[in-house]
């Protein structure tokens, strides 16, 4: 008999925690909810907590657990309600859950997925910035405390896939043996056809209207930008200890080839599925058994051609500046990505041109490079260069001051 595992999702309201809920409600008799977290949308946290049965959910202000206690009218009792970032870092790192999904997006999801990992939890890593911004910290904490690490971004989740395993989700200390190169893949976008200056006047909802996926908005435009396919390289470099030369990505706009492995023989071992994000969920949640997703076969037939190409640094500047980031050391990457959040921030509200993301980033690094040299003993260290880095993006003069 498979003994139940209790599950805290880190940003349960998001299209990530959503799909988690789905496929855990899928096996009652293998997972129970614990702990759901939310920012904003506590209407439907209310919700969740309700449908899944949750102890325990996590909100950022007491305005937002008051609203809480009012959305709850249901006759079972109200789940424990707790209160800010602390409390959310303690719930992951708590006793009461063996797993934890890490799925709060952008910065703001990385001490409480630290403390996961520093708990031995199974990590399932949905949230790029706790390796993007603090890849030795997360790893240095992964293998000290002996948490299992499931990636649970398609490309990286797909690569994991395609290398060996011994039945445990451990952090590598180098390259897998015979392994020459990670192959990720990208659809390319809403505008992979279109050239970079071209798209000066390009509005949020061009940009989150994604050909493949269904996304949040913020992840929506780093995957027009192809930001996101860069910061899964430097995520691709820490999960799997892979040095930067060693990882490529390949545009295949439909989005079948999730990424692939290329081994020293000439094999090259590719993960398939359709576009959905449950088909990583599960794997990541009943690793190492494969457990239903409710996600639909693949047809090959139907699919038809696969295509592929290499993608094109001066139509896509944000993969080579995060090329460049990693190539440069984890202080240019946290830079990159504090000055893409407030870039993208800004691009949403309408305040910043679709171009205009780039030039803030590249901006932004430069002056990074300018800063005396750093090192990222613990998060502090991480999380000043973080906001510092903030700081200085959302001052920069290509951001209107009024929306």
């Amino acid at each position: 008999m498979v003994k139940i595992a209790r599950v805290t999702i880190l940003g349960s309201t998001g299209s990530i925690g959503q799909n988690t809920l789905d496929v855990i409600a899928r096996h009652p008799d293998r997972f129970a909810v614990y702990a759901l977290s939310a920012f904003s949308r506590i209407d439907l946290l209310a919700q969740q907590a309700w449908a899944c049965g949750a102890a325990v959910v996590v909100v950022p202000t007491d305005v937002a657990a008051t609203l809480f206690r009012k959305l709850w009218v249901h006759a079972q009792p109200c789940p424990e309600i707790r209160v800010g970032t602390q409390a959310l870092a303690e719930t992951a790192a708590g006793p009461d859950c063996q797993i934890v999904m890490a799925a709060i997006v952008g910065a703001a999801g990385l001490p409480a997925a630290l403390a996961a990992a520093s708990a031995g939890k199974r990590v399932l890593l949905a949230n790029k910035e706790a390796l993007v911004a603090a890849g030795s910290l997360f790893m240095a904490a992964v293998r000290e405390h002996g948490a299992e690490l499931l990636p649970i971004d398609s490309e990286h989740n797909a690569i994991f896939q395609c290398l060996p395993h011994d039945g445990r989700a451990s952090a590598p200390s180098g390259p897998t043996p015979g392994v020459r190169r990670l192959i990720l893949t990208a659809s390319g976008g809403p505008f992979r056809t279109r050239q970079w200056g071209d798209l000066h006047d390009v509005t949020p909802e061009q940009a989150c209207a994604h050909p493949n996926w269904s996304m949040g908005r913020k992840i929506s435009v780093d995957s027009a930008t192809m930001l996101n396919k860069g910061l899964e390289v430097i995520e691709a470099h820490w999960l799997f200890a892979m040095p930067a030369d060693r990882i490529s990505v390949v545009i295949h706009p439909q989005s079948v080839v999730h990424s692939m492995v290329e081994y020293e023989d000439g094999s090259v071992l590719a993960q398939l599925g359709q576009p959905d994000m449950r088909t990583p969920i599960a794997y990541g949640l009943g690793f190492p058994d494969r457990i239903a997703s409710g996600v639909g076969l693949l047809d090959l037939a139907l699919a038809g051609r696969l295509d592929f190409s290499a993608p094109d640094m001066e139509q896509f500047p944000c993969l080579r500046l995060s090329f460049q980031a990693l190539n440069a050391g984890q202080g240019a990457c946290i830079a990159l990505n504090a000055a893409n959040e407030i870039a993208v921030a800004a691009f949403l509200e309408r305040r910043l041109s679709y171009t205009n993301i780039a030039c803030m980033i590249e901006a932004t690094l430069d002056w990074q490079t300018g800063l005396p040299s750093a090192a990222f003993n613990c998060l502090d260290d991480v999380l000043a260069l973080d906001q510092m880095a903030r700081d200085h993006a959302a001052s920069s003069r290509l951001i209107s001051q009024s929306s």
